[in-house]
């Protein structure tokens, strides 16, 4: 089985509870539920995490690359928006990572508008809610078969 990482950022442990009108109200839990659920359907193996810290994302990229995963599907939460050392962790591995989040940054505020994952990414998929992430989760799914290149 092909393994796909799911990194969650700062407060994304939060889902279900803050901003549920930008957010929505699935948890994070109920998010990853329905991933495992989708994997399990597409032939991946996924191994999902969360943290308020950006060394663990950073860890965690370095680990993916390291597992030999497929695909990383990050949503980096405020850190996209001022994280260089997030920005330089996926510039250091080959695996692809697709970034994600629930609502657009760009009809959000100014400081949303620049992302410092997306020039790195190999896409983005945004403002689809819990959505976005099995759009994503497919488009790794995809990428097995040399999808995307």
């Amino acid at each position: 089985m092909s393994l796909v990482f799911v990194l969650n950022g700062p407060n994304l442990n939060r889902l279900g509870q803050r901003q549920p009108e930008i957010y929505g109200a699935d948890t994070l839990d109920r998010i990853v539920e329905a991933l495992h659920a989708r994997a399990e359907a597409l032939g991946l193996t996924l191994d999902a995490r969360q943290s308020n810290h950006e060394g663990h994302l950073v860890d965690w990229l370095h680990e993916a690359a390291d597992r030999g995963a497929l695909a990383v599907i990050l949503n980096a939460g405020a850190l996209t928006h001022s994280s260089i050392a997030l920005r330089d962790a996926i510039l250091s591995i080959p695996t692809p990572v697709i970034e994600v989040h629930l609502s657009n940054p760009a009809a959000r505020e100014p400081f949303r508008h620049v992302s410092h994952v997306s020039p790195v990414a190999r896409g983005v998929i945004q403002g689809f809610g819990s959505l976005s992430y099995m759009l994503a989760l497919d488009a790794a799914a995809a990428l097995r078969q040399g999808a995307g290149r």
